[in-house]
């Protein structure tokens, strides 16, 4: 415990922040996060090593999953024994056990790895869906658990199956559009706000549906803004395009504090601003911005200055990565919440650099390059690569080397893009 860095041990003195430091327990979730960021990394630099890393990490995910195809969720640290017990295990952990092996088959197309995927996203969905109550539950639907979770729908769609469908062959991508469409409109029935314009966190009863609550703040309506949108561009359906892009434009505006160029996090009970930066909800924003931006790209008028504050507040210079909370009256890191921890790796900071590089470059007018590996009998083409979760017209497709720990005769890909969409 001595050696511990000093955010931990600040961490487990404040009661509000002692739960995010479990050092007893190995959390899947924080796992596959962690091998989704090597696998952006890959992606954005075209070293092997990332992509090395990030096998080995889809690998162990796969060690994850139970006999019944659905997968444990922690692993005690000393003991390396897994929980048993799938009454208590969410749909969100769940979801992001899938992003670790989503990402990894997304560069890949490792058809060994996708029956692992499909294997886990049918168990979810048959054991979680529950069309009588018209909502994925957060725990396993026969326990008849009365929580609402927006992030049980959501994340189906955040953490793999918008980024995975295009990729994915037939019936499955027919079937997973499908699925998508089901949860968007689950979000939209059940969870969005007519009167404020966005999205309520819990919906288990009246009293969990005000300002304040949790998971009702601008990252968590914002993102299930902007995945809608994408979903309808993948959809083609003009609906959820036109439902989705205005009300981003309103949250950023409310959203947005002139004074520091940066975002607030939420509004409170009373209808002030919460103006402390939590480091995922910056992300988010800017994301939402970037999305807009490519189209309209009087968006960087915030962006110019949320990106100048994420890079001089959000990141830790001294040792490196993104601090999880920043006080908005000082903007100075609250030191009890630490940048790694049961809920937090790399995920929402990785994927907030790669939706900068390509929408900066979009902006530019220039090119940017992204990096694949794919197996020796696939050719790559504009048929079955895309830029993450965004569309793109293929410049240029270059093959670099063979990667000899993958195991069919993967080869390195970089690949040219513009015309960002």
């Amino acid at each position: 415990m001595a050696d511990w860095p000093e955010e931990f041990l600040a961490a487990l003195k404040d009661p509000d922040t002692e739960g995010l430091v479990r050092p007893e327990i190995n959390y899947v979730r924080a796992h596959s996060r962690l091998t989704y960021a090597f696998g952006i990394a890959f992606h954005m630099t075209g070293n092997p090593h990332y992509l090395e890393v990030c096998r080995k990490g889809a690998l162990a995910l796969v060690d994850a999953m139970d006999g019944n195809y659905g997968m444990h969720v922690n692993q005690g640290a000393d003991s390396g024994e897994w929980d048993t017990e799938r009454a208590l295990r969410t749909s969100q952990d769940l979801a992001y056990g899938l992003t670790g092996l989503g990402i990894y088959y997304f560069l890949t197309h490792d058809v060994s790895i996708l029956h692992r995927i499909i294997q886990l996203k049918d168990y979810i969905f048959k054991v979680y869906m529950d069309d009588g109550r018209g909502y994925l539950t957060w725990y396993p639907k026969h326990t008849k658990d009365p929580e609402v979770q927006i992030v049980a729908q959501l994340d189906q769609l955040y953490a793999y199956t918008l980024m995975l469908t295009p990729s994915l062959p037939e019936p499955y991508q027919s079937i997973w559009k499908k699925d998508m469409k089901k949860v968007v409109d689950i979000l939209i029935t059940q969870f969005y706000s007519e009167r404020y314009e966005f999205f309520w966190g819990v919906e288990s009863n009246p009293s969990s549906m005000s300002l304040g609550t949790d998971h009702t703040d601008f990252g968590h309506s914002v993102k299930t803004f902007w995945v809608i949108l994408k979903v309808g561009e993948l959809l083609g359906d003009p609906f959820y395009i036109d439902f989705a892009r205005p009300k981003i434009d309103k949250i950023l505006q409310e959203a947005y504090i002139e004074d520091t160029g940066s975002w607030a996090r939420r509004y409170n009970a009373d209808g002030s601003l919460d103006t402390d930066k939590e480091w995922w909800i910056l992300a988010e924003l800017d994301q939402a911005c970037e999305i807009l931006a490519i189209h309209d790209p009087a968006y960087y008028n915030y962006l110019n200055k949320t990106h100048r504050y994420w890079l001089n507040n959000m990141v830790d210079h001294d040792n490196g990565e993104i601090w999880h909370m920043v006080d908005g009256a000082t903007n100075k890191p609250l030191i009890q919440y630490p940048k790694a921890h049961s809920w937090k790796t790399s995920l929402h900071s990785f994927e907030h650099a790669l939706f900068g590089y390509m929408t900066a470059s979009h902006i530019k007018s220039e090119d940017f390059k992204l990096y694949y590996a794919l197996p020796e009998w696939e050719r790559a083409s504009h048929y079955n690569l895309a830029p993450y979760m965004f569309f793109g017209n293929i410049v240029d497709i270059k093959t670099v080397e063979n990667l000899s720990f993958m195991p069919d005769g993967n080869k390195l890909y970089q690949v040219t893009f513009n015309g960002l969409h």
